[in-house]
């Protein structure tokens, strides 16, 4: 049986009397690709804050491996330790070279060694190859390499599931690739991920099911493949043939 990491249940939020989310339930397991689709709007990158207890919720529940995650609540630092997270915008300090970003949080919250951290921010960079960028300041790299660093940034803390967030958002048409490769390698290496895209070549390719979410709700979800070319729900299809990879 398969280890459950994140389990959400029947989770509402709403922003004054906007509901986002509504009587929302899903869970992931360990070294599962989840990828989230769906109109601009729809809750999507909501959801992942709320995952990570960046929001607070007006009901239901999350939790991660049975531990609440509650926005505001004493513990959540400890939780966020286990849960990475992956911005559109990168979030990098600006003043610091691209080792340190990465190193920050493992020296300053994991309270790890420096030798140890180095090697592996070393390793990760070499990974995503960037080794040679460790020294860089944010403003010397491209949009695509900072994206790089950002995903190495939440890979060195040792999490069990990471969220990325429309990650090629900002990025420039031919940067993308090198960004999707990364996440792609770390699908195949049985990384826990939760992603929202608008790339749905890249989703087919990445995850292990599809949840596609309108209005706040889980219209449908299922398997890759037969989510892409055999979708049951109308609201579905209609939304595939907004792109140009549907037929």
């Amino acid at each position: 049986m398969s280890e459950n990491i994140i389990e959400v249940s029947h989770l509402h939020k709403q922003f004054g009397d906007n509901v986002i989310l509504d009587d929302l339930s899903l869970s992931v397991n360990k070294g599962e690709v989840v990828v989230l689709i769906g109109p601009s709007g729809c809750g999507k990158s909501t959801l992942l804050r709320c995952l990570n207890g960046l929001e607070p919720i007006q009901g239901g529940t999350v939790s991660l491996h049975g531990e609440p995650v509650e926005f505001g609540k004493s513990g959540l630092t400890k939780i966020r330790q286990k849960i990475g997270m992956v911005f559109q915008n990168y979030d990098l300090f600006t003043h610091m070279t691209v080792i340190d970003n990465i190193s920050l949080a493992p020296l300053k919250v994991q309270k790890r060694s420096k030798a140890e951290v180095h090697d592996e921010a070393l390793a990760l960079l070499e990974r995503v190859g960037l080794k040679e960028r460790a020294n860089s300041f944010p403003a010397e790299l491209s949009g695509g390499q900072k994206q790089r660093v950002a995903i190495v940034r939440s890979l060195i803390i040792h999490p069990d599931i990471i969220l990325l967030d429309e990650i090629t958002a900002a990025l420039d048409p031919e940067m993308v690739h090198e960004v999707l490769n990364v996440v792609l390698d770390l699908a195949k290496s049985g990384t826990t991920m939760m992603i929202v895209t608008h790339e749905m070549a890249f989703a087919e390719a990445a995850a292990d099911r599809i949840i596609f979410i309108d209005g706040g709700s889980i219209v449908e979800e299922g398997e890759p493949h037969e989510f892409f070319h055999n979708p049951k729900t109308e609201r579905a299809k209609r939304f595939l043939k907004t792109f140009t990879y549907s037929d």
